[in-house]
């Protein structure tokens, strides 16, 4: 796999690994409506960039929507160019406010928990009182293993991010078409895209529990070529893993 991305451009590797995912997977149906999570970054634009532009290749029938959560402690994405982006995709686009900070209870603090489950419960909120079916994350394949690796090391529970996840309580599911894809091509791909410059970097995450893991990872998948192989047999793993080999409670 890694000799053919070596010849292949990063948006096509992108859109190649995006089908792959979103059909073996079976994230997308006829007659989805999808609402994208778009917070101006790289990765819910790719995302959504991805999603209109492998329509062809799905034949598949699906309406896409983007929403932004605005809050009340990050104002660095730039709407504009982010709701101009999402037009050329034929993407349409809403803005929500959600007071994060402004909910805390008095004495605690903020920090990235508090603020993903609030914005996770409005993009549900919006999604069911909207008549969509699926919301689409932008979460890639580094993502989730550090995600597992931090709840193996810190929680001690063996859990990552599902690729598709059906909720109980509400008629939706979320989606992760970016999964099988590294940081990197992401990154590739947002360049020859020219998808940049609105870039979201939010100010609680610079020194965050996910860079330290993010550097660990680094250090046993290692910088070569065959780093994202690795990466793609540990979410394998977590999809194929031996329950009867597990040591028991």
């Amino acid at each position: 796999m890694s000799r053919f991305f070596k010849k292949t451009e990063p948006d096509e590797i992108v859109k190649k690994l995006v089908v792959k995912t979103v059909m073996e997977r079976s994230l997308i149906c006829d007659g989805d409506r999808i609402l994208i999570a778009v917070s101006g970054g790289k990765d819910s634009s790719v995302l959504a960039w991805a999603l209109s532009a492998v329509r062809p290749a799905l034949k598949i029938s699906y309406d896409l929507s983007a929403l932004h959560i605005s809050t009340d402690f990050c104002a660095c994405c730039k709407k504009s160019v982010l709701c101009g982006r999402l037009a050329e995709w034929e993407i349409p686009f809403n803005d929500l406010f959600v007071p994060v900070t402004g909910r805390l209870k008095e004495g605690r603090k903020m920090n990235c928990y508090w603020c993903s489950t609030q914005r996770r419960t409005e993009l549900l909120k919006y999604a069911v009182e909207n008549g969509f079916n699926k919301i689409a994350l932008g979460h890639h394949l580094d993502d989730i293993i550090e995600t597992f690796f931090m709840n193996l090391c810190s929680c001690g529970t063996i859990s990552a991010m599902p690729i598709l996840l059906k909720y109980r309580k509400y008629p939706v599911s979320l989606i992760r078409p970016l999964a099988l894809l590294e940081e990197k091509q992401i990154i590739a791909c947002a360049a020859r895209q020219n998808i940049l410059k609105a870039a979201c970097t939010c100010p609680y995450g610079q020194n965050s529990k996910r860079g330290d893991f993010r550097r660990r990872i680094a250090d046993f998948t290692g910088a070569s070529p065959d780093s994202g192989e690795i990466k793609r047999r540990i979410l394998n793993a977590l999809g194929e893993g031996r329950i009867d080999y597990l040591t028991e409670k």
